[in-house]
């Protein structure tokens, strides 16, 4: 079978809501040794060596980008066709509007670092599933770990509930700081700049959160 008609035959399953050829398959996935895992470049090897059905259908991974000193990270969920073609996170027409909105309050790219829950495109741009968001989920807190940012922000609800691993909406849980155990840093969800193109009325909340932000991470600054 090419990679064409892989695509052609996880994308039917999709559309039609069938999750469980994924589900078995992630069932003998090994476990994510993230212990011996030192650097970004071990990161990178390590998660490209994942055998998940998703890959079959995606381009390029995706890892992450950015400055690996940064004080904030930005977690997205997946790539988009866009970021798929270029190997790139937020790369597409959410990408651009989340490059505005940083360019605001003084950030770009290189002064942030940006990466995903998943690094492959799910078929048709659909949602991760649970089973897929629990096989990353060891790789994004080592990735976490490894940059060691000052603030995570949690782009969207599946960003946001992956990592605070929780069930309650975005709209319950942005613009509100969380903490988890194992990560230092300080955790801001809010809404995915694609919902944004979606909702243009909630940009004023989107510009909120991260004049939020660049409050907390100063008062790091100033506290040093």
């Amino acid at each position: 079978m090419t990679k064409e008609d892989c695509v052609k035959v996880l994308e039917w399953f999709s559309v039609a809501g069938v999750s469980d050829v994924a589900r078995n398959s992630l069932k003998s996935a090994p476990i994510c040794e993230c212990d011996k895992i030192s650097s970004l470049a071990d990161l990178r090897q390590a998660v490209s060596q994942v055998d998940i059905p998703i890959k079959c259908c995606a381009t390029n991974m995706v890892f992450g980008v950015g400055n690996e000193n940064a004080d904030i990270l930005l977690l997205g969920e997946a790539p988009g066709a866009e970021e798929d073609k270029q190997g790139i996170p937020f790369v597409g027409q959410s990408g651009q509007l989340l490059d505005k909105v940083l360019a605001a309050v003084g950030l770009d790219r290189t002064k942030v670092y940006i990466t995903n829950i998943l690094p492959w495109r799910p078929p048709g741009n659909r949602t991760p599933t649970n089973d897929e968001i629990l096989l990353f989920r060891p790789y994004v807190l080592k990735h976490i770990e490894l940059i060691n940012p000052k603030v995570i922000v949690c782009l969207g609800g599946t960003a946001s509930k992956a990592l605070l691993q929780t069930s309650e909406g975005i709209m319950r849980l942005r613009g509100t700081w969380k903490t988890i155990e194992g990560v230092n840093a300080k955790i801001l969800p809010t809404f995915h700049p694609a919902y944004l193109l979606r909702s243009p009325s909630q940009k004023r909340e989107f510009w909120r959160d991260f004049l939020t932000v660049m409050q907390s991470v100063s008062q790091f600054s100033e506290n040093r």
